[in-house]
């Protein structure tokens, strides 16, 4: 539904936007103030774009814990990482096409971590922005982007992930540790059932964004200005993770490294050689609850002081010419965070006697986690000159 409402939006608006830089502001401010709903109009395919995000992402966390990924859905795991990271790129894309300073610096920022990655970020940021500045080259591409490559692409592999829930059978229907699955009732089979829970579900996502997109308006600053950088300059939020990570560790370490090795464990998944397959059932098991909950905690009040340790002792010391930058904020960060991380996964499996799946489980939410008080700390806690402060 909220895909839906961003197509729908977002023809309405390609009807007054010129993707010229000259004119692309002027455009959007012509847009909210002389023509009839169409700050409304601007401020749903906005919040629909966001909230997307944010729905795609807890779908995949349950996914995840109801355990949809095991087999025969292991390649429907892999279709809904590619909407996931689509959905990132459309909103990625369309983030510069207001032109104004909040969007201009942010894909300045975003861009500019690609320079970070050896041997070809230069030459594939390059690619990215059109040239060697983002200009109206780099909106051209952004905005054929947004509106024709990104759509079209959304279509096919939405359409191939509904196709293989129905090849598997529907979706996983969780159960919660110790239910009896008989007890459980069946996916609906009747048609007009499911179409009408299909439409309560689309009035009531329709409803909330109408009333949300009426009360708050999507944000807009002044027209862009290559020569004026704002204080502080921070990614959009949904990258605003990596761009702690370029903050606390080596480049390398945060834009190359760290996302690959997570990348690579969330495609190699649903093909780990498990104990069993627990899919339907929450958390696979009332330990896997269990740990889950100890693994939340421990990351809830480990991770923060990492952060502060980084920016205060780590990088205070780098500044002071005591240690290389790529051995104290590249190398040992991430033998560290191996270690910890086989470390844990061993005192699961040989002192808690945990399974596979519950150990494997835990590691990952010590993970998300991780990534959860980056993106906080960038959003919240990082003030002018991106210093750490309190908000």
């Amino acid at each position: 539904m909220l895909i839906i409402l961003l197509f729908a939006t977002g023809i309405l608006l390609k009807f007054t936007y010129d993707p010229f830089p000259g004119q692309a502001y002027d455009s959007i401010i012509r847009l909210q103030n002389e023509l009839l709903f169409g700050r409304l109009i601007r401020n749903i395919h906005h919040w629909s774009a966001n909230f997307l995000i944010g729905v795609l992402f807890l779908h995949s966390l349950r996914v995840f814990f109801s355990g949809g990924f095991y087999p025969p859905r292991q390649l429907n795991w892999l279709f809904g990482l590619i909407l996931f990271v689509c959905s990132l790129v459309s909103n990625f894309t369309g983030y510069l096409l207001p032109w104004d300073q909040l969007s201009y610096w942010a894909i300045t920022i975003c861009t500019a971590m690609i320079d970070y990655i050896p041997l070809v970020g230069t030459g594939l940021r390059r690619m990215i922005q059109g040239g060697i500045d983002i200009g109206p080259v780099t909106l051209r591409i952004f905005y054929t982007f947004h509106t024709v490559v990104i759509p079209a692409v959304l279509v096919f592999i939405m359409g191939l992930h509904f196709w293989y829930i129905r090849k598997a059978g529907g979706v996983v229907v969780p159960l919660r540790p110790g239910d009896d699955p008989a007890s459980v009732k069946k996916p609906v089979s009747s048609g007009l059932d499911l179409l009408t829970k299909e439409l309560v579900s689309a009035l009531v996502v329709i409803g909330f964004i109408l009333l949300f997109s009426a009360l708050v308006d999507a944000p807009l600053g002044d027209k862009a200005n290559p020569g004026l950088s704002p204080n502080p300059a921070k990614a959009p939020w949904y990258f605003a993770g990596l761009q702690e990570l370029l903050l606390l560790f080596h480049p390398v370490l945060a834009i190359l490294i760290a996302p690959a090795m997570v990348c690579g464990a969330l495609v190699s998944l649903p093909y780990l050689n498990y104990d069993s397959d627990t899919s339907g059932v929450w958390f696979c098991s009332v330990k896997g609850r269990q740990l889950t909950t100890i693994s939340i905690g421990g990351t809830l009040v480990f991770a923060p002081l990492g952060i502060v340790c980084m920016e205060f002792f780590v990088k205070t010391s780098i500044y002071s010419g005591f240690n290389s930058s790529l051995i104290s904020q590249g190398i040992v960060p991430m033998l560290v965070g191996i270690t910890s991380l086989a470390g844990y996964y061993v005192i699961l499996k040989k002192w808690v006697s945990a399974s596979k799946n519950e150990a494997i489980q835990s590691v990952f939410v010590v993970l998300l986690f991780s990534f959860i008080v980056l993106t906080v700390s960038g959003i919240w806690f990082r003030g002018e000159g991106m210093t750490l402060v309190w908000p």
